[in-house]
């Protein structure tokens, strides 16, 4: 045989990867709250290794086997619910691990699926009515605990995991089986800590947090000895939830309303009048709003102990809270319609004005492909959304969330890893930050309409259209030229999950401990809202000299510039935690922080490795008829010697 016709072994990673196949997949992992535990793990600490079987229905499962399932069976997918709801001790016996196809089937994509709650952390809402059902298809799986691996399998190692259960279904005599080998094991598991306050304790975890970021349009003067201007803070987030840790892209809820808010900072930096403003825009984009609205929490905690991070910001000064929410599912008869979600009444009089002003701005655009409405006054109040923190705090701050649902959730995989880039419309998104760009300018400008400055704010499409490429796809993905041209992306495909908070928070994270997302949005926003440096020589690689200015797109191969501008990072994290000797320290409940007394405190366990490979063993059975045969044939060697020996001692005693 020629060289090269034959793959030689030269090394263990050569056998390794001879014998077994590593499959890709999202996995769902352990975290942790005050209260236990939730998602999955390893039941042990040792790996899970089992059969890979189809799975049809649990009284076929003879053995304890790693099933895979389709979300093409939506019965099966939304809730394992006619299979024992995977908490079901039978279904726990008889199940080691499940492997989740990624195909989707017409029956699921008409249904949904959603894996948290009908009303999503409802503990959070300023009124009473926590039984509403804002997510109508909620099933609440992604707060039950399953003590084993759950993987959703990508593309291609779907297909292969397909085959190897064909074949296993295929044998007749079962020699061998090919089996999936699950590495899931948790720390908290290994020691034992199964709540957030013990695995603090015991450093097996570390808090869900990250950092959110503030930008200000114009700059903040913070020298100045004028009288601060009224506040118009508009606020979007940029994380999301999924029942699998790594396939939260949150494409509508949130990532539609934040891409939204980004294309109206664009068309506001091209006004020429913003140091005539009246008011002081500030821009906030949140993160860990899908785990306890940490984000929001921890911006009102910075305000009231008035911190370095929000140097000239007085919460009594911020007159309106504008939240751009969900707004790319809004198209319905190529009409775009959005619903404006809000309290109403004397102490918010600041609402009348802003929905006044969304209005002004509706009638400026002149088009009737756009509707916008007060949402039904049977709702109980405002959706799940940031905006939730502000009216629960003691200062009561009027505001108004801009959503493309009216009563229910129009989209149908919130917080599920179905809510992917085919989920909007670019050209829905375009039209929400046409109306925000617009009202913005309306309310800060505080003065008669001015038709000929209005109509000079235009959202630029093809910046929405790269944002959604760059923030909710693979290809381009993070490596997009936009992303790119800010900062050094860590990885191509974007992940929208919050994350774990490492090391003390601060306002000038290293750059690891920062998401990529979250720099990227920094660099723009600093980029957008900012005024050139008068200084000559403005380049820079880190940060600035001077404390007005700040260093943007540091990360890329060229260099970076200083220029004027009040963006910073804002750490999110629950205001139950405080960071102290280099470890986390839970707080006792205050009263005085009514959202602190319902905080769950998310945590996420710590681990060595995740992974999940496939290779193939003789079955058991085979292995016991093997040992039997070799007992008896060592039985039988020892007659036949014991025998042998017996005859030739008579035959020699004969002689």
């Amino acid at each position: 045989m020629g060289v090269g016709q034959v793959n030689t072994l030269e090394s263990v990673p050569d056998l390794e990867s001879s014998m077994y196949l590593k499959m890709h997949g999202y996995p769902c992992v352990r975290l942790l709250n005050l209260s236990g535990e939730i998602g999955c793990a390893n039941p042990a600490r040792d790996k899970v290794i089992a059969p890979v079987v189809r799975y049809k229905n649990i009284d076929e499962l003879t053995h304890s086997s790693a099933i895979l399932v389709s979300k093409m069976r939506s019965n099966l997918y939304n809730g394992f619910d006619d299979v024992g709801a995977l908490n079901d001790q039978e279904f726990a016996e008889k199940v080691s691990g499940v492997l989740v196809e990624p195909r989707v089937d017409g029956q699921t994509k008409a249904k949904g699926f959603s894996p948290v709650e009908k009303f999503p952390q409802a503990e959070f809402s300023p009124y009473q009515n926590a039984s509403y059902e804002w997510n109508l298809i909620g099933s609440g799986i992604m707060w039950n605990k399953y003590d084993f691996p759950v993987f959703l399998l990508s593309q291609d190692s779907a297909v292969i995991i397909e085959e190897i259960a064909n074949k296993n279904e295929k044998r007749k005599k079962p020699y061998t089986m090919d089996v999936a080998e699950f590495d899931l094991v948790m720390q908290t598991t290994k020691s034992g800590t199964h709540d957030s306050k013990s695995c603090l304790m015991e450093r097996t975890c570390l808090p869900l947090g990250g950092y959110s970021v503030l930008s200000s349009f114009p700059p903040i003067n913070v020298s100045s000895s004028e009288q601060p201007m009224p506040i118009i803070l508009v606020v979007a987030s940029m994380d999301s939830a999924s029942f699998f840790r790594d396939k939260s892209l949150g494409a509508d809820s949130p990532l539609s309303g934040m891409i939204s808010l980004l294309a109206a900072v664009d068309a506001l930096s091209q006004v020429d009048d913003a140091n005539t403003f009246k008011k002081q825009i500030i821009f906030l984009i949140v993160t860990g709003e899908a785990w306890g609205y940490l984000g929001s929490r921890r911006f009102l905690a910075e305000l009231d102990a008035q911190t370095d991070n929000v140097n000239g910001i007085d919460i009594n000064q911020i007159e309106l809270v504008l939240e751009i929410g969900s707004v790319g599912k809004s198209i319905s008869h190529g009409i775009n319609s959005f619903f404006t979600h809000s309290e109403l009444g004397e102490r918010f009089s600041a609402t009348n004005r802003s929905i006044d002003a969304l209005k002004g701005a509706l009638k400026s655009l002149g088009s009737d492909s756009i509707k916008i409405s007060m949402a039904s006054s049977l709702n109980p109040g405002i959706p799940p959304s940031s905006l939730m923190a502000f009216m629960r705090q003691n200062r009561p701050i009027s505001g108004v969330v801009l959503e493309d649902f009216d009563t229910v959730f129009t989209n149908k995989f919130y917080h599920s890893n179905l809510d992917d880039f085919s989920n909007i419309n670019s050209s829905v998104i375009a039209a929400a930050a046409s109306l925000v760009s617009r009202a913005l300018y309306i309310l800060a400008s505080d003065k008669e309409l001015n038709t000929t400055a209005l109509s000079s704010i235009n959202v630029n499409s093809s910046l929405v259209e790269d944002l959604l490429g760059c923030l909710l796809t693979c290809e381009p993905g993070l490596s997009c030229e936009l992303v790119k041209d800010h900062i050094t992306p860590t990885s191509v495909c974007p992940n929208n999950y919050v994350g774990v908070l490492q090391g003390e928070p601060t306002s000038t994270p290293y750059p690891e401990y920062v998401s990529d997302v979250s720099r990227f949005v920094w660099n723009f926003l600093a980029e957008k809202t900012s005024l050139p440096s008068k200084n000559t020589n403005s380049s820079c690689s880190e940060s600035c000299s001077n404390k007005d200015h700040v260093c943007i797109r540091a990360e890329t191969p060229a260099k970076g510039s200083c220029v004027v501008s009040t963006t910073r990072y804002i750490p999110a994290y629950s205001t139950r935690l405080k960071f102290e000797s280099d470890k986390w320290i839970l707080l006792p409940p205050n009263a005085s922080d009514p959202l602190g007394m319902v905080d769950p405190v998310w945590t996420e366990s710590f681990w060595n490795v995740i992974g999940l490979r496939t290779y193939t063993v003789q079955s058991a059975t085979y292995d016991r008829l093997v040992l039997l045969a070799g007992i008896i044939v060592t039985v039988l060697a020892y007659l036949a010697i014991a025998v042998t020996r017996t005859v030739v001692a008579k035959a020699l005693k004969h002689d």
